[in-house]
């Protein structure tokens, strides 16, 4: 497939384009400043563009058959964080004006505002707090792809990234539509993953309409 990937300067970025150069696809990542990105391969093209442009991002990508991003921002605890989605608004326009309909992006666990009452003390009353901004707009991120009716999109949500490489199929992956993965006892299954597990899991869905429209929640078990 031929992928355009937003954010893959980003740890977890780099981990989807090189796992996806691994699998065979066409990369173009689409970066702010092409001189961070340091993987090479013959199926990557770096492409210089504003994220918070649709003129900017649709030369890079007409002819993509899936957008895939990885974009972070940091918490904000004076202006709010607007970033998620100002950027998919100009995402969501460029690729209406180049005929591209599937974008998969990645959030957290605990967008919705009330999702995180079960769980433990520490990520309730320490964690939660400190990146409320940033849950925040990816919530509101998240209702805007909802809002649209021509793109078929994928929310992929998980919890505390590490920088940690793919287990491969070594570990599976536990998946939920909602906020958070529950375990038998409807509570948080675990509160971290690794990086390279969610681009192993986002690049799996490439695969599968199983989350079209939707939001999923992921771990590995």
């Amino acid at each position: 497939m031929k992928i355009a990937v937003l954010g893959a300067t980003g740890q977890t970025g780099l981990y989807l384009a090189h796992q996806a150069l691994q699998q065979g696809h066409t990369v173009t990542a689409v970066i702010r400043n092409p001189r961070k990105l340091t993987v090479h391969h013959d199926n990557l093209k770096v492409a210089e563009a504003d994220i918070f442009s649709a003129d900017s991002l649709k030369a890079h990508f007409k002819g993509q058959d899936v957008i895939m991003s990885c974009l972070g921002f940091p918490a904000s605890f004076y202006s709010g964080v607007t970033g998620y989605t100002e950027s998919m608004k100009a995402v969501i326009s460029a690729m209406r004006e180049v005929r591209v309909n599937r974008i998969i992006t990645m959030t957290s666990w605990y967008t919705e505002p009330n999702s995180g009452a079960q769980s433990s003390f520490l990520i309730r009353f320490l964690l939660l707090p400190m990146i409320q901004s940033i849950l925040k707009n990816m919530y509101e991120m998240e209702q805007l792809l909802k809002e649209t009716d021509d793109i078929s999109w994928t929310v992929v949500r998980s919890p505390g990234l590490k920088n940690l490489p793919s287990s491969g199929k070594t570990q599976e992956f536990l998946i939920h539509e909602g906020y958070f993965v529950p375990d038998s006892s409807g509570n948080p299954a675990g509160s971290t993953v690794g990086r390279g597990d969610v681009a192993r899991f986002m690049l799996s869905l490439l695969s599968s309409n199983a989350w079209v429209k939707q939001g999923v929640a992921m771990t590995t078990k």
